[in-house]
């Protein structure tokens, strides 16, 4: 039950453990709350039979104040039991997901949509939080203590009256149940639509200077009033179908109390009943229904909170990238040994990938586009995991090692840099988590970043906006760069560096590179022959197969893929308006 509970509700061990004794908890409560009905009843019964003596009267006020005692006892302990609970229990699953997130191989983040990340590791944890707290210990606890106080009826009085009371109930919750194909429905298709508008909004707030240039801006807004109108209208059909279920419970459960009133007369008439006996399945009625109704209402929120039960469940359960902490590596060859690649629709990206980067040396990714270069250095910082084949990092499997210490071999340069709203001085330490700040700023000076950071204002301490916003494409890519270079480590990773930028910052950031791969293995993935021209090997991808491999001056000579793209490039740079 404790594993069910786990993958059910996305709940740690203790998590489930106490959400078990959070429902234990909120049954003792309920049947603690039903007391003052047996004790009324039993008063009432002495009243009617001129029973009532002062030492029964003494009795009914000393068994008053225990009831009242154990009210206030069983609801602080339901009290903890519930929501102190489910608070700690919030906090663990926040920080487990945040672990988990860190362990899970990189791969998961480019299938999934990071609003929708956001959305699972805030909203979707709210919304479980509140049904752990409020709704699904109350459900239980209402339907164990309801079937107690039926068995004991059905044992103790009439069975026909039981039934009459209580058919009603099992009713109304199938009603429920057989919602919860429609209602799960609902609520993924109304995920959906809030996903696509806030994907829309978020479009729109980094792509509006574009927008407005091009005089596209109220265009734009019209669509995203489109999304948001169907926000708005999935929104009220999902609570209009989950209105029409509960409330078709809801009036079913008021027939409960005429077929009570029915029964309950039928029988005092024919004398097979006591008055007494009547009065109290009125009162059982009256105390049960009310309490009911909300119960009906909380299983209907609890089968519409399986989705992001799920959502929560799919990351809390995807297989991680393990391995062990300690490498033994010898050196740091980057073998490539006939290695495939498929992604989950089973299209082979790379097929039979053979080739080695040798240590201080420069290997060169080339190739038309799509022929798999990304994804040959992404497979050699382990991001993903080969489907065929292996790679080893100086005779060592990558797949055997945990990815946190593979990455610690590995200085990583992509094209798109990622920049944090702090100093440049805290952007470059990042490379290395408690370098000095005169570590950070021997490495900027060897990323050429001295140069530009020297005019600002206030130095390595400039706050650099979002991202990196109050830089240059060039400034930003030599501080990812610095970065590297802080970090000094063995391999280097460098993805299309300088695709982006001009004539100028390319070279400058070239003779910072050229500083950062010395004694290295380097794999560099370029799509400009200068970037690549001082390349010890190339290896040219195309279709996900190793086309050509060799020394430039070899491929010039084979005039193969590499000698077409040297000309054609050369072409290019001729070319005048």
């Amino acid at each position: 039950m404790v594993e069910r509970l786990q993958h059910k509700y996305a709940l740690s061990r203790d998590g489930a453990v106490d959400m078990i004794k959070a429902c234990i908890s909120v049954t003792i409560t309920n049947i603690v709350l039903m007391m003052p009905a047996g004790i009324l009843y039993m008063l009432i019964g002495d009243l009617l039979e001129d029973r009532l003596t002062n030492d029964r009267i003494g009795i009914y006020v000393l068994s008053g104040a225990v009831v009242i005692i154990l009210m206030l006892v069983t609801n602080l302990i339901q009290y903890n039991a519930t929501f102190l609970s489910t608070y700690r229990e919030s906090g663990v699953r926040r920080k487990t997901l945040a672990e988990r997130l860190r362990k899970i191989p990189l791969s998961f983040f480019g299938k999934k949509n990071i609003a929708d990340l956001t959305t699972t590791i805030m909203s979707d944890c709210a919304q479980i939080e509140t049904a752990s707290s409020h709704w699904i210990p109350e459900l239980i606890g209402a339907v164990i203590s309801t079937m107690l106080v039926g068995i004991s009826l059905f044992i103790f009085f009439d069975w026909r009256m039981v039934l009459a009371c209580f058919w009603v109930i099992p009713v109304a919750f199938i009603i429920i149940i057989t919602s919860s194909g429609a209602q799960k429905a609902a609520v993924k298709k109304n995920n959906r639509i809030k996903m696509d508008l806030a994907d829309g909004i978020q479009e729109c707030l980094e792509s509006v200077r574009d927008l407005r240039t091009n005089n596209a801006a109220d265009r734009y807004m019209e669509g995203l009033d489109v999304k948001i109108k169907k926000v708005e209208k999935q929104a009220l059909f999902t609570e209009l179908n989950l209105a029409i279920y509960v409330n078709l419970a809801a009036i079913l459960l008021k027939f409960g109390i005429g077929t009570t009133a029915l029964a309950g007369g039928i029988l005092y008439a024919d004398g097979e009943i006591t008055l007494l006996t009547f009065v109290m399945f009125l009162m059982i009625v009256s105390r049960l229904y009310d309490p009911m109704q909300i119960t009906l209402q909380n299983f209907a929120a609890i089968i519409a909170t399986d989705v992001q039960c799920e959502r929560l469940d799919e990351v809390l359960s995807y297989e991680l990238q393990t391995g062990s902490d300690k490498m033994t590596n010898k050196g740091y060859d980057i073998q490539f040994d006939h290695v495939s690649f498929s992604y989950n629709d089973d299209t082979e990206v790379l097929k039979d990938v053979s080739f080695t980067a040798k240590q201080g040396k420069v290997t060169a990714l080339i190739g038309p586009s799509g022929g798999g270069k990304t994804t040959v250095s992404r497979l050699a910082a382990r991001f993903w995991d080969v489907t065929g084949g292996t790679i080893r990092l100086g005779g060592m499997d990558i797949s055997g090692i945990d990815p946190e210490t593979l990455f610690s071999a590995y200085s990583i340069v992509f094209q798109d840099v990622t920049l944090f709203n702090n100093s440049i001085m805290e952007n470059i330490r990042i490379g290395k988590k408690g370098a000095t700040d005169e570590e950070v700023i021997r490495a900027s000076k060897l990323a050429n970043c001295d140069e530009f950071v020297s005019k600002l204002p206030d130095g390595y301490d400039t706050v650099i906006g979002e991202n990196g916003s109050e830089l240059s494409g060039g400034e930003r890519q030599r501080i990812s760069i610095a970065r590297a270079f802080l970090k000094d480590a063995p391999v280097i990773l460098l993805d299309e560096a300088t695709a982006s930028l001009d004539v100028e910052n390319e070279t400058t950031i070239q003779q910072a590179l050229s500083k950062l791969i010395k004694d290295k293995t380097v794999l560099i993935i370029a799509h400009r022959m200068r970037t690549i021209a001082g390349a010890d090997n190339i290896v040219v991808l195309k279709d996900g197969v190793v086309a050509e491999q060799g020394a430039p001056a070899d491929l010039k000579k084979a005039d193969g893929i590499y000698a077409n793209m040297v000309r054609q490039q050369m072409v290019t740079q001729e070319w005048k308006m």
